[in-house]
């Protein structure tokens, strides 16, 4: 296996960790599963506007890396075969 592709897989499953706890991390908007996990917690402990709008960034930045780490692995995998 290239060493593009154990950096890739390792940046892959980092990234999907991330994106699970980022979305965990979302204010419920009521009802679904975030309220089933910790809605109590989430509404007792109201975020701010600033934090909500980061923590966006945040998600959205890492969902892009997943992304482009899922197609590099693809093309990878490709060209090696």
């Amino acid at each position: 296996m290239s060493v593009l592709l154990i950096v890739c897989k390792v940046i892959l499953v980092l990234t999907s960790l991330l994106l699970i706890l980022t979305v965990l991390m979302h204010k419920g908007r009521g009802g679904g599963l975030s309220d089933m996990f910790g809605g109590g917690f989430s509404s007792a402990v109201a975020s701010s506007g600033v934090a909500e709008r980061n923590l966006n960034r945040i998600t959205v930045g890492v969902s892009v890396i997943w992304v482009l780490t899922i197609i590099t692995i693809g093309i990878a995998t490709k060209i090696q075969s």
